[in-house]
């Protein structure tokens, strides 16, 4: 009887003592914010897991922020160095100043792209989400070497990826930016719509989180921040062009890449990630009930993908 009660005193020590390593580890794993200055405008970022780990940078998309990844970050840090930026213009991150020329994707991927050489990411891969696509392939594209893979959630690289009603609206925008052009997409910049973004086509709507839209609606409240992401929709067409050079570059490249899409999403139908195989052999897709911001529901099998995919 007293073996068996040292046994259990030496276990219980031992569940003790691996719960505080836990603990400890979690605390490690914590997400922090940062700000960085590129060419004199501040980026704010949220960063997690060890430096020496292979890094994964998560590209937020339309209207939100890297408060998107906010489940997905603390899932990947312990295999992953995980940053998440913000976009000039959105989230937290500052507002080119008034009367600065309009901000465009190669704009903003310019910015991403010396804020990743401040943060000394030398390889990585890149998690793409709507807006984060046109960025990120621009990064891709540019320095191919600098790809260690790609992780494409409810983001097109063909026409095929679009619901035909919006792809014509976008289609539409092409040429000078008239005040009528400026106006229809002011009104499209808009909290009712980030709620319809998150809502159509998720699995459980009532269930949603509020936080995100609540994020969300910091940044659309703020009449800077609203002229910036209205730029940036009227600068979409100028990505329907580069789709047969981002073609072209998983063609010959053939990146790793692991497609994760919410099959409700309104404005981006599931053909647009069965469409990516035909351009590069080395993907998996995986299809999931959910809608445009697919992570708000399905963050956890998502994170295991990735890490099934790409270890770590």
């Amino acid at each position: 009887m007293m073996i068996i009660r040292r046994m259990q005193a030496v276990v219980l020590a031992s569940l003790a003592v691996a719960g505080w390593v836990a603990q400890c580890g979690a605390a490690d794993e914590a997400v922090r914010q940062g700000r960085a200055s590129v060419d004199g405008l501040e980026i704010f970022y949220r960063e997690a897991g060890d430096p020496v780990r292979p890094t994964i940078v998560l590209l937020h998309g339309f209207p939100s922020s890297s408060h998107m990844f906010r489940d997905l970050i603390p899932a990947l840090a312990l295999n992953f160095r995980v940053i998440a930026p913000d976009y000039p213009g959105m989230g937290s991150s500052a507002v080119p100043p008034e009367g600065s020329p309009p901000l465009t994707f190669d704009k903003v991927a310019d910015y991403v792209e010396k804020f990743l050489d401040d943060m000394h990411v030398n390889r990585t891969i890149l998690y793409m989400q709507d807006f984060g696509g046109p960025i990120g392939m621009r990064l891709a594209t540019r320095n191919p070497e600098r790809v260690a893979g790609l992780v494409i959630q409810n983001t097109p690289i063909s026409l095929d990826g679009w619901e035909p009603g919006r792809l014509k609206a976008v289609q539409g925008l092409k040429g000078p930016v008239t005040p009528e052009r400026r106006a229809a997409v002011e009104a499209r910049v808009a909290l009712a719509t980030d709620v319809f973004l998150y809502k159509k086509g998720a699995a459980e709507p009532d269930r949603l989180s509020p936080d995100a839209v609540a994020s969300d609606a910091f940044a659309l409240a703020d009449p800077a921040r609203r002229r910036a992401m209205v730029d940036l929709q009227l600068d979409i067409p100028s990505n329907l062009d580069l789709y047969p050079a981002w073609q072209s570059y998983l063609r010959t490249a053939q990146p790793k890449a692991l497609v994760v899409w919410g099959d409700g999403d309104p404005i981006f139908i599931p053909r647009g990630a069965d469409a990516i195989e035909q351009y590069d052999s080395n993907v998996v897709v995986r299809h999931y009930a959910a809608g445009h911001f697919a992570l708000e529901e399905r963050h956890d099998e998502i994170a295991r993908e990735i890490l099934k995919r790409f270890g770590g």
